[in-house]
């Protein structure tokens, strides 16, 4: 997986927290980390995809979601649930990337901003939501194995 890939991520996590926290209009805020050049090493065109794409497809990301997590999702971390969505917004979008790199995405980005601990939440959450959404994949990797 590339660096420029998972910067792209890690932008879009602080972009996704600060549009949840303040509401801003979305092109404010990416107008704001492009000024403040903070996608200088990340994949533009991912960062964008991500950060568009999550609130487009917020209310099937939160129903996945909310099949699996312990309580309702407003009430999940802010910053553990913009990682959440993201990795679901994987999972159901961006078939060509294998569940396992997007569960280690964001295992790897609750580690760097979330709590202690936050990480064995996200992987156990994604890793629910990848056995549904992500079966024949899961299957076939199985199969292989063998």
């Amino acid at each position: 997986m590339s660096q420029a890939r998972t910067n792209a991520r890690k932008a879009a996590v602080q972009a996704l927290y600060q549009w949840q926290m303040a509401g801003q209009d979305l092109s404010e805020i990416e107008r704001q980390f492009l000024e403040e050049e903070r996608l200088k090493d990340a994949q533009k065109s991912y960062f964008v995809e991500l950060f568009y794409g999550v609130p487009k497809n917020l209310s099937a990301i939160d129903l996945a979601l909310a099949e699996f997590v312990d309580r309702p999702v407003d009430m999940i971390d802010p910053v553990e649930r913009a990682i959440l969505r993201i990795g679901v917004y994987e999972l159901l979008h961006r078939l060509d990337m294998p569940y396992r790199v997007i569960l280690n995405e964001g295992i790897n980005l609750a580690k760097y901003f979330g709590a202690d601990g936050s990480h064995k939440y996200v992987n156990g959450i994604l890793d629910k939501i990848a056995q549904q959404k992500r079966a024949v994949e899961i299957q076939n990797r199985a199969q292989g194995a063998r």
